[in-house]
């Protein structure tokens, strides 16, 4: 997380949501692409849940005891009114089972 620790502010994007997916799953899923015969380009993933960006942040400043607001940020352009529509999502492609309080109870 770097420089962000010690930001007295946090931000999130409104309506961002982002589909977590533990990197053990993807490097499972990367050996299973390189072993298996060409096929070009493969599906995309995402992990088990989606979750708002807002929560993210709240498990993870949780997780790491640390307490500061939320600021809620819209972002304009198409780019990101793809993002709040779900465009970065696979909820038909999820992959392995850890969630983000899974990752947070192990790793912060």
């Amino acid at each position: 997380m770097g420089t962000w620790q010690n930001c007295p502010l946090s931000w999130a994007l409104t309506g961002f949501q982002f589909q977590p997916v533990a990197p053990v799953e993807v490097a499972s899923r990367l050996v299973a692409f390189a072993l298996d015969r060409p096929v070009g380009p493969v599906p995309d993933i995402g992990g088990p849940r989606a979750y708002p960006l807002a929560d993210l942040l709240t498990g993870y400043l949780r997780a790491s005891h640390r307490c500061r607001p939320i600021v809620p940020l819209r972002l304009p352009g198409k780019a990101a009114c793809a993002v709040r529509n779900g465009a970065n999502l696979a909820p038909d492609r999820a992959v392995g089972h850890q969630t983000w309080e899974d990752f947070l109870a192990e790793r912060v």
